[in-house]
Parts: structure tokens; sequence; C-alpha cells
């Protein structure tokens, strides 16, 4: 993978350069890969909240969960995490709370 764009042929050794780049490409990748499973871990539990509490489908979950996203312009996973947060005791900031009882009360 190293070789290929370095103008090197089969065979040759990739340069010290291009390891370090593949590594630290590969350093990033596994950080974006650690948070998005992270993310859905996070936006599954929530969505499963929302259907216990609010006797709603998953798919209705998933739709709570991106209206709150979209009307507070809070990204999806913070709100899957305040969510869970909420379920375990903790307070949901008003602006959160609002949407949630608004967007759950459409789908009822």
């Amino acid at each position: 993978m190293a070789s290929s764009g370095s103008g090197q042929g089969p065979g040759t050794p990739p340069r010290s350069d291009d390891l370090v780049h593949e590594v630290e490409q590969l350093r990033i990748e596994k950080e974006q890969l650690r948070r998005a499973v992270t993310s859905h871990a996070a936006v599954d539990q929530a969505i499963g909240v929302l259907v216990l509490v609010g006797k709603i489908t998953p798919e209705d979950g998933f739709t709570v969960l991106r209206e709150i996203s979209q009307h507070t312009n809070t990204k999806l996973s913070s709100i899957a995490e305040q969510i869970v947060k909420h379920a375990q005791g903790a307070d949901l900031p008003d602006t959160v709370l609002t949407e949630l009882r608004a967007a759950l009360a459409r789908r009822t």
C-alpha cells in the first residue's frame, strides 16, 4: 500500500517517510472508527430508552433523536448521550427537554 503512487516498483522496499505517513493515516482512521462505534452505541441506547419510555417504535425513536438534534442545533450523538444520562437520573437541558416532549407528542 505504501508503494502505490510513490513511483517505486514491485519488490522495492517503501521509504521510511512513506511508512510514517501511512502509520499516521491509520491512527487517524482508527480514531474515527472508535468515535463512530461509540457514537453508534449511544444512539442505539438512546433509541432503546425512547422506545421504552415513549412507547414508540425504534424507527420513531431515531426520528425523535434526529428532530431534537435539528431543533436544538446539537449533534445527534450528543443528544443521544444526554438522553441515556437522563435515563440514569441526570437532568436534561430545558431546550432538549422541551424538544423531547414535543417530538414524543407528535408520535402519539
